[in-house]
């Protein structure tokens, strides 16, 4: 049988990505929206719904950037009240290893994989802004790879817990002593998942992970970091078959080509608004740029000295330096091209890879994604609620089926099941 394409769908509940000007928008915080979603996706046959977890709401310049969702639920209770109106689709919980404690986050990601079936997974984050630290015993502590260590011990420490083993573990990362408080669901475990690219995040996926939530949408980016990450798992002793690939995309589905590029360029645009845009070059300037038009030219004063305030817990690590050249390319593009401040945010910070096309199209390209292995499936990030999910479901979901790359039942109960994973 032909490997066939998983999708899951990963719901922020913050940042730009959601348009809240949607014509039908569905108000993102409401527990009516995750349940309708999560109907919906189970109808479409999704493997997973991912929820995205913040312990501090997001600021700009050490103040609330009150441009995103001011906060959320804790993502377990929500997915806890899920598992109570789907029957099938698997459930994926963000969760902290820097800030979280592992004795007891194991306890509560076990009651949620007990209490929905089997259908529980964890999506593994470490968190590297040290503004959110601020809320915890340790303030923003640990170095980018020394998170990535926390991490290894703290999933290891887990796994033992849920394997039924008493665990102890005193190092200067991780100290506990602990006995498995929670019968094993019936996929026995949590489904693991694992988010970062950098090479700590990669060794992480490769010792730990079950499913990888990458970066890679790019069919060429895609097939070198699958390569690199099966090398990586045969260094472990696991076999290329044992980790799900899932790059995080963005699909936009029109009747025709032209139509589909037309209503990807105003996501886009209903993306950064004006403000979003003013925010995007403060981190750049360093400055209060409020006083300056979004749809006029770049700001007439020079950015402040120093590297970039990454106080937003946003910014690529690779972008964080450099920063007094990106902003004089960046007057010289404007400068070349007429470009506004808005204009020139589009330009220099596109959304998520995105699929633009028509069912038949995306379907056929998704086709030699998962023919040739670049990917196992996509984790799709939604830019309208419900529109953009019920297009998929209705539209693409069949495109697929009829290539026979995506399941037309499930096939079993549990997430392990529904990924194939042993």
């Amino acid at each position: 049988m032909p490997h066939r394409l998983h999708l899951g769908v990963f719901f922020t509940g913050v940042g730009p990505q959601l348009l809240w000007t949607a014509p039908d928008f569905a108000e993102h915080t409401h527990i009516d929206t995750f349940i309708a979603t999560a109907k919906t996706l189970e109808r479409g046959l999704f493997d997973a719904f991912f929820l995205g977890e913040g312990l501090r709401v997001r600021e700009n310049r050490g103040r609330v950037y009150d441009l995103d969702v001011a906060g959320r639920p804790d993502a377990i209770t929500q997915l806890a009240a899920l598992a109570a109106e789907t029957e099938r689709i698997g459930l994926v919980a963000t969760q902290n290893t820097t800030y979280n404690f592992p004795a007891d986050l194991a306890r509560r990601l076990a009651s949620l994989d007990l209490v929905s079936g089997g259908r529980a997974g964890w999506n593994i984050v470490t968190t590297d802004n040290a503004w959110t630290g601020e809320n915890f015993r340790h303030g923003g502590w640990l170095p980018h790879e020394r998170r990535y260590e926390r991490a290894a011990q703290f999933v290891e420490a887990a796994k033992a817990l849920w394997a039924g083993d008493r665990v102890e573990r005193h190092t200067d990362l991780v100290g506990l002593s602990a006995a498995p408080t929670v019968p094993a669901s019936p996929q026995g475990r949590p489904v693991l998942f694992q988010a970062g690219d950098s090479a700590g995040g990669r060794d992480l996926a490769a010792r730990h992970a079950d499913v990888v939530f990458s970066a890679n949408t790019d069919y060429d980016k895609a097939v070198e970091y699958a390569a690199d990450l099966r090398k990586r798992l045969a260094e472990y002793g696991r076999s290329p078959d044992s980790l799900r690939i899932l790059p995080g995309a963005s699909v936009v589905l029109g009747d025709t080509p032209a139509e589909a590029a037309e209503k990807a360029a105003w996501i886009q645009r209903e993306q950064t608004t004006g403000p979003r845009a003013i925010a995007f070059l403060e981190q750049y300037w360093g400055k209060d740029l409020s006083g300056y038009d979004p749809d006029g030219p770049l700001p007439d004063i020079e950015p402040a000295d120093g590297e970039l305030d990454p106080s937003r817990g946003t910014i690529p690590i690779h972008l964080r330096t450099g920063k007094l050249e990106r902003v004089a390319e960046w007057r010289r593009l404007s400068a070349d091209r007429g470009l506004s401040i808005r204009d020139l945010v589009i330009e220099v910070n596109p959304r998520h890879n995105s699929f633009v096309g028509t069912p038949g199209d995306i379907a056929d390209e998704w086709e030699r994604y998962v023919r040739t292995r670049a990917v196992d499936g996509f984790n799709i990030l939604p830019q309208e609620l419900p529109g953009t999910i019920e297009d998929i479901v209705d539209k693409l979901v069949p495109e697929l089926q009829e290539r026979g790359i995506y399941r037309t039942g499930y096939e079993g109960h549990t997430l392990r099941e529904h990924l194939d994973l042993s």
